[in-house]
Formats: C-alpha cells, structure tokens, sequence
C-alpha cells in the first residue's frame, strides 16, 4: 500500500510540474524553435522582402562562400571575437570565484555588498549600460579619467620584462586591463552562483580540516574547489553563452548591420557559422574540463 500512495504522490509531483513548465514549454515553441529553423532556413537561401511577406530561393552554400570567400570582415572579426573570449573566459571566471570567497564570509554589511555586485545585472538593459559599453569600446582611459592617470602610471611591458615573462603576455595583461570595466560587469550572474554553491558544501567538512590541522590553502583546494565542479561548469557555460552574445562583438555586429540592410541570408549564415565555430571551442573546453578536473574530483 505504502509503494502504492508514494507512486501516486509522484505522479501528482510529475503532473503539477508538467503544468508549472507548460508555458515555458509554448514560449520556447514558438519564440524559440521555430525561429532557428527560420534562420537555417535563410542561411541556404536568398532572401527578399515582397508584397507578400518574404520571397526565399534556396541557393546552396552561396551565402557560406561569400561570406569565407569574399567578404573582407567576416573572418577578421571571428579572429577578434576569439582572441576577446581567450582572454576574458579566464578572467571572468576567476575574478567571479575570488569576489564570492570574499562576499561568502561572515562580516557585517554582507547583504549589502552582495547587492551592490549583482547590481549591473539588474540595471544592464538601460542607458548606464550603453555608457560603459561605449567607453569600454575605447578603454578604461575614457571613463571620466585622463589617460594619462589611467594607463599612463605603469608600463606592462616594464613589468612583464622585470618579472621575467615572455614579452607576449604584456598584450594579454594590456588588454585585460584597457577592459576591466566591462570584465567586471559581467561577473554579477556568475559571483551569485559561486556563492550560492558555496553555501550548498556541508560545513562538517571545514570542521574536520580544521580539526586535521589544514590551512585555508588547503581547504580551498582540496574541499571548495572541488565541491563547486558542477557550479564551475555551469558558471563555464553560461559565461561562453554571455561571450559570444556580447554586444561589443564585432561580428555580431557585423552580422546585424547586414540584418537591417535587409541581406537575410548572409547575416544567417554569418551567425550559425559563427556558432558551429563556438561550439566546437565550448565542446572541447567542457570536454577538457570534465577529464582533467570533474573526473578527479569526484
């Protein structure tokens, strides 16, 4: 009887769940799938606005060719897109990690700072985000300080030299720096999940590293990081998402600008080979991750 009654409470669970995702499940339908299929559709095809709503002529991979082929930008800002997603991933990913360590102690006025860094999050739709976009684009320098203030102190190249690194990271240290407006902008989403699966590990755990004499180092190591695989990976792909929808892409743009002069066919195959590009890179990232961290953890 009791197998009975617990078969028919799940039921009832599954039931109601059916219903609360509904019409998640309708809006994804008709905002979602059916306009994919639109866009592959447009990628092979050319496309023209008539009296009765859209004329499309499929034309094979013509669109695929011009694009690699003939245009002299598609490929440049692929190339600039990348070399931005190498050098923020990293850099969002651990800044967002080390600011949930510090908003995850025990302080007064916890709530408060908390707020105040998911605060771009809340506010990323409006006027203050196109200001900061616009003076990213151009560099920390422009965001209401004189260059010679914000750039101008130190040189990376200097620094670079007297550590004793290769000359090559100087443009990877420059360029995260000229940026950090931004990269910080976009870690609110991914510091609120840090902290969230940080307050999901037992605290039985610390207790006993405390107890074996581990230092905080240790704990980090060999009990933090390894409980947050899962967030990492979640946090992993939802930044790659963020990145390669960024605003500030050049090819993204590229391919609107193609968009409203009414070139349909070109934009849409501009953008999904752009995503079998991304996708490929976030497959081998996440592949790479789930082998060499994921598997050892667990």
């Amino acid at each position: 009887m009791r197998r009975k009654k617990n078969r028919g409470i799940n039921a009832l669970k599954a039931k109601y769940g059916w219903i609360c995702i509904s019409p998640w499940i309708v809006g994804l339908i008709l905002f979602f799938i059916s306009p994919i299929i639109q866009s592959i559709i447009y990628s092979f095809s050319s496309v023209s606005l008539g009296v009765g709503g859209m004329n499309i002529q499929f034309v094979g991979l013509k669109n695929f060719r011009y694009i690699f082929l003939e245009n002299a930008d598609y490929l440049d800002y692929m190339a600039q897109a990348f070399v931005k997603f190498v050098y923020s991933f990293p850099v969002i990913i651990i800044l967002s990690l080390i600011l949930a360590l510090m908003l995850n102690q025990e302080f007064k006025g916890r709530i408060l700072f908390r707020a105040l860094y998911f605060l771009p999050v809340i506010i990323a739709a409006g006027p203050v985000l196109k200001t900061v976009l616009s003076a990213e684009q151009s560099g920390i320098s422009n965001i209401a300080q004189d260059e010679s203030i914000a750039m101008s102190m130190f040189n990376v190249s200097e620094i670079v030299d007297a550590v004793g690194l290769p000359q090559q990271l100087a443009t990877y240290f420059a360029s995260i720096i000229d940026g950090i407006t931004g990269l910080i902008w976009n870690c609110g989403i991914q510091t609120v999940l840090f902290i969230a699966g940080m307050q999901a590990i037992p605290t039985l755990l610390y207790e006993v590293s405390k107890v074996e004499g581990a230092t905080k180092w240790e704990e980090f190591w060999l009990i933090t990081l390894p409980m947050l695989g899962r967030v990492i990976l979640l946090v992993s792909v939802f930044t790659m998402v963020e990145l390669m929808v960024d605003p500030t892409n050049p090819l993204i743009s590229l391919a609107y600008s193609f968009m409203k002069s009414q070139f349909y066919g070109e934009s849409s195959a501009m953008l999904w080979s752009y995503f079998v590009v991304i996708g490929l890179i976030m497959a081998a990232l996440l592949a790479i991750f789930k082998k060499t961290c994921l598997d050892k953890w667990e």
